[in-house]
């Protein structure tokens, strides 16, 4: 009976949460039944789209494909040789791992947008200041979810080859690398897909692909041009899912590869990741210079007290309050509207035709970079928190009945099966018979999902739509380091506390599980 009052407790503290944040936000559903008909206009804009205009997208679309898989093949590689030191299960000081630990925890505070942007004054105005930041972005997250992985792994074949006086770093490669890879692959075809989205948008701060483009047909109002563009995005990603869709069976071996063949996939992936890391667009170190380090070093490492300390509206206080918000309004939104729709895009609940046409619509919904979406609502909406709340709403739809979906597929029906066979109704046998198994993994999505809204927040402040993504990115491109300083060190502590809270209620659910 305690845990059933803290369960109910705590989803009730969830839903005032929720409904604050919305309010904070400036939510208006009769705004957006007014006004709501606004996107559909600008949707219908986009076709037919400008086919002339593609020859001109081609070169940039291979740029960010490129850029994504630079970013992942080095990001995942340097990741797998870093976790080891972080792993706490894996001999090391423990001082050390905690200092990689924090390493790791303030790079991914960072979305890649601002990576990018930071990269730009490194690297210059080229694809290879993308390709860093994607590096850098999935390095962050690729290391967390390793080190995390070694840390459930069986530690048991790592000590045996230790005692028998192999070194720590082949014992790793030998006993602990092979139990983690399966999980580990899967991840980096999953980034792989959510890298593409990405790299569409760095163009916004010079650093190479379609964004550029992209943003400027929008604020263009060249709406065929943007569907071209958009079409094109939609088919890559199309091309890129469909192949981690078989990579990943291949790997969790649901299909069978021979030796051959696994050496032959491996070769081919490593020779695509050497080709398009020796062809990126090289360096632009002519805008660099050491005293342009200096400062920057130097403003970061004396962040403006009258922004850490600030109450009013531009300070960083009431920036992250904003950020926050927008990321659980928006995660809140996207769940409820995921919910039915996952369902309806399941062949195993509704027809097939109808199943896949409903996974098509939410494949195109999940191939647009969130921050066009954010463009778009701003002509619906007007600017402000609200738009950047219906942004990461659609964006969270995307992804999450993509995770909804890939639960149902590996859920039990024989319950619902049973109780069919009992004359139960539909939706009832749903509600009793799988619900119950779907629960765990739904609110594992929706933690996720909340994690990565939180950096998306963030820079959706470039666009109009809220957030402390804006005055950030304006603060670096004035060299104001100080100030970014104070709000980069506002954006670590949020992702900080909000990282902490999702484990500790991720460990609940683990335990809620077991039991």
């Amino acid at each position: 009976m305690r845990r059933r009052r803290q369960h109910f407790f705590g989803w009730e503290l969830v839903l005032v949460l929720f409904l604050l944040s919305c309010r904070l936000t400036g939510v208006s559903l009769p705004l957006l039944a007014r006004r709501g008909g606004h996107f559909g206009d600008i949707a219908l804009r986009l076709f037919p789209p400008d086919w002339g205009y593609a020859p001109r997208v081609l070169p940039l679309l291979w740029a960010t494909v490129q850029m994504s898989v630079t970013g992942t093949f080095l990001g995942s590689l340097l990741a797998l040789l870093a976790a080891p030191f972080c792993a706490g299960t894996l001999p090391g000081p423990r001082l050390d791992k905690r200092l990689c630990r924090g390493i790791i925890q303030v790079l991914r505070a960072f979305p890649a947008l601002i990576l990018a942007l930071l990269a730009t004054f490194l690297f210059g105005l080229t694809s290879f200041s993308g390709a860093a930041a994607i590096t850098v972005y999935t390095f962050s997250i690729m290391t967390r979810l390793t080190y995390e992985d070694l840390e459930n792994a069986p530690a048991a074949p790592f000590q045996a080859l230790r005692a028998m006086g192999v070194s720590s770093a082949k014992a790793y490669f030998r006993a602990l690398v092979p139990a983690v890879a399966p999980s580990y692959l899967t991840n980096v075809l999953y980034l792989l897909e959510t890298n593409v989205r990405h790299s569409a948008i760095l163009g916004y701060v010079g650093a190479g692909g379609v964004g550029l483009v992209l943003n400027e047909k929008v604020s263009w109002r060249e709406y065929e041009k943007v569907g071209a563009i958009l079409f094109l995005l939609f088919l890559t990603v199309c091309a890129i899912e469909g192949l981690s869709a078989r990579l990943t069976s291949a790997i969790l071996s649901e299909r069978k590869l021979s030796r051959r063949g696994r050496r032959l996939l491996a070769a081919a992936a490593a020779i695509l990741g050497v080709l398009c890391t020796v062809s990126l667009q090289p360096p632009d170190f002519s805008h660099a210079s050491s005293a342009l380090l200096r400062n920057m070093l130097a403003g970061f490492a004396h962040p403006a007290p009258s922004l850490l300390l600030s109450t009013s509206s531009e300070g960083v206080a009431a920036l992250l309050l904003e950020t926050a918000c927008i990321a659980l309004a928006g995660t809140g939104l996207g769940t409820l509207a995921a919910i039915p729709l996952v369902f309806l895009s399941s062949a195993r609940i509704v027809p097939a035709p109808l199943a896949a046409a409903v996974r098509t619509v939410i494949l195109a919904i999940r191939s647009v970079p969130f921050l066009i979406h954010g463009l778009i609502f701003i002509r619906v909406t007007g600017p402000g928190s609200f738009a950047g709340v219906l942004t990461l709403a659609v964006c969270s739809l995307g992804l999450l009945c993509k995770r909804f979906h890939q639960a149902i597929d590996s859920a039990d029906f024989r319950p619902v099966r049973a109780l069919e066979a009992m004359g139960i109704p539909p939706l009832p046998r749903l509600l009793r018979g799988l619900i119950p198994q779907l629960r765990p993994a739904f609110a594992s999505a929706v933690l996720y999902r909340f994690d990565v809204n939180l950096r998306e927040a963030a820079v959706l402040g470039l666009v109009g739509a809220g957030g402390i993504g804006a005055p950030l990115i304006f603060a670096m491109n004035q060299y104001a380091w100080s100030q970014a300083s104070a709000l980069a060190l506002g954006l670590i502590v949020l992702t900080w506390a909000v990282d902490t809270a999702s484990a500790r209620l991720r460990r609940r659910l683990a335990q809620s599980r077991s039991a």
